[in-house]
Order: C-alpha cells, then sequence, then structure tokens
C-alpha cells in the first residue's frame, strides 16, 4: 500500500510561484512512476507531469511545459512541482499519484493523495 500527502497549495497571483510536495510512503515497486494531476471545476481530472522514481526524464502537458519542473527527492521519498508563471486557469485540485507506467490516463495510476488546492488570482 502506498500513501501518498500533497502539501504546498494556496493562494497567489497571476505571475508568481508555488511549489507542490507529494510525500509517500509504503513505496512499491510495481509503481515506480510518479505523476501530478489536476481537476479544475467542472472539469475531468488531467495530467500534468510524470517521472519514475528512477529515472531523470520527465514529461509534461503541454500548457505546462517550461513553467512547471517535477522533480523527485529519493532520500526524503518525495515528488515536487515548482510552478512558475502561474495563471488563472491553472487553478485546480492537484493530486499526486503512483502507478507502474508513465501515461496521461489517470485509471493507469493505483494510488492517488487527496489533493491540494492552488488558485491563481487575475
Amino acid at each position: 500500500q502506498v500513501n501518498l500527502v500533497e502539501s504546498g497549495g494556496g493562494l497567489v497571483q497571476a505571475g508568481g510561484s508555488l511549489r507542490l510536495s507529494c510525500a509517500a510512503s509504503g513505496r512499491s515497486l510495481s509503481s515506480n512512476v510518479m505523476g501530478w494531476f489536476r481537476q479544475a471545476p467542472g472539469k475531468a481530472r488531467a495530467f500534468v507531469a510524470a517521472m519514475r522514481w528512477s529515472g531523470t526524464r520527465t514529461y509534461y502537458e503541454d500548457s505546462v511545459k517550461g513553467r512547471f519542473t517535477i522533480s523527485i527527492d529519493n532520500a526524503k521519498n518525495t515528488v515536487n512541482l515548482q510552478m512558475n508563471s502561474l495563471k488563472p486557469e491553472d487553478t485546480a485540485v492537484y493530486y499526486c499519484a503512483a502507478g507502474g507506467i508513465v501515461s496521461q490516463d489517470t485509471s493507469l495510476y493505483d494510488y492517488w493523495g487527496q489533493g491540494t488546492q492552488v488558485t491563481v488570482s487575475s
């Protein structure tokens, strides 16, 4: 069983930055991929970024490329999402997830955190 707890959300003005963290406990070899997703009101949960615990390659949704950076701290068992140049359309609940393969499909992730709210004001 993998337990994920997000932190770091909040309210920020457009153009500002936030750093989200996801603390993982009970890591599983079959859940080597960590992803960040977001869900805006009235919309489906959508892929933001992903990477493997054991790798360095990163994957991003097009609208966040160049603004968001995913990173992993293996020593602390945390996955971070640095979000810069935030826009009002980035407003959503952000979730971290653990799965076996890199995918934008939420159904391929086995474990989810409770989510953290990010609100970007214009």
